[in-house]
């Protein structure tokens, strides 16, 4: 759960970083390097699609579940099952259709495919190297009966899918690594995609300060600023208190058409 001190704080500040660091000294080489590594794919990717599609690149060769913001296996699964079981706790019913945005490796979406009827999921994600370990998941998994839709996309303006189609669209951990133009593009265009009644769940990293990212990976929103932009689209936002309650570390917010 955030705590108060976390909700505050600015991690792109001088001064949390020398408090950081002395608090933490065996995470500044680590972080020097990422840092070094993102200042060069900036240099080289000035969109954020294309930078943190190379971001993931790397990542990915490193180690596909880490990734995808998990440290270990067991992680991995942990995250996975907690974003099924607490979809399956709102009522997610085998004959929904869902749309899962930054699918990643299939971390929660092996299990909303084994749930889930043939063919009603599709996840799509900037990383055609994270798509190929979303492959190896799925294979591992057995579930190439449940013939799962896996797209890679550039954007997120879902011109590709159909009209009031999904019963649930799911982003977790997209937005808590978006500025702020790429959710607005989000917002602009899902609730077209969203079926009578269907939801639009998102995470993000939650402030109560001064927004802020940190190496363009990483950005904080406070739980206003995204409710507000939203409506901007016709789309009505809540907070999920039951989502804070579990510990995951991130914040969500439930979309529906306003």
């Amino acid at each position: 759960m955030a705590t108060k001190k976390n909700l505050v704080a600015n991690r792109s500040s001088l001064v949390h970083k020398v408090r950081y660091a002395a608090a933490n000294p065996a995470r500044v080489g680590p972080y020097v390097k990422r840092a070094a590594r993102d200042r060069w794919l900036a240099f080289k990717h000035r969109d954020h699609v294309s930078y943190y599609r190379a971001v993931m690149a790397s990542d990915t060769r490193r180690n596909p579940e880490a990734a995808v913001g998990s440290r270990t296996h067991d992680r991995w699964l942990a995250l996975g099952k907690m974003q099924f079981d607490y979809l399956r706790g709102h009522d997610l019913a085998p004959e929904d259709r869902m749309l899962d945005i930054g699918c990643g490796n299939l971390r929660a979406g092996w299990h909303f495919i084994d749930y889930l009827n043939p063919g009603n999921y599709y996840g799509i994600d900037i990383s055609p190297d994270i798509l190929m370990s979303a492959k190896e998941t799925l294979t591992g998994r057995g579930l190439q009966d449940k013939v799962p839709h896996l797209t890679i996309t550039q954007n997120l303006t879902l011109d590709f899918l159909p009209d009031a189609y999904f019963d649930v669209v799911h982003a977790h951990s997209v937005f808590s690594h978006s500025p702020l133009g790429v959710i607005e593009e989000c917002f602009a265009h899902v609730g077209r995609v969203l079926a009578p009644g269907g939801h639009f769940d998102f995470t993000f990293d939650r402030t109560t300060g001064t927004e802020h990212q940190v190496l363009r990976e990483d950005f904080y929103y406070r739980t206003e600023t995204l409710i507000t932009l939203a409506a901007e689209y016709g789309l009505k936002g809540t907070f999920m208190d039951d989502w804070e309650k579990l510990g995951h570390g991130q914040s969500k917010i439930r979309l529906v058409a306003g």
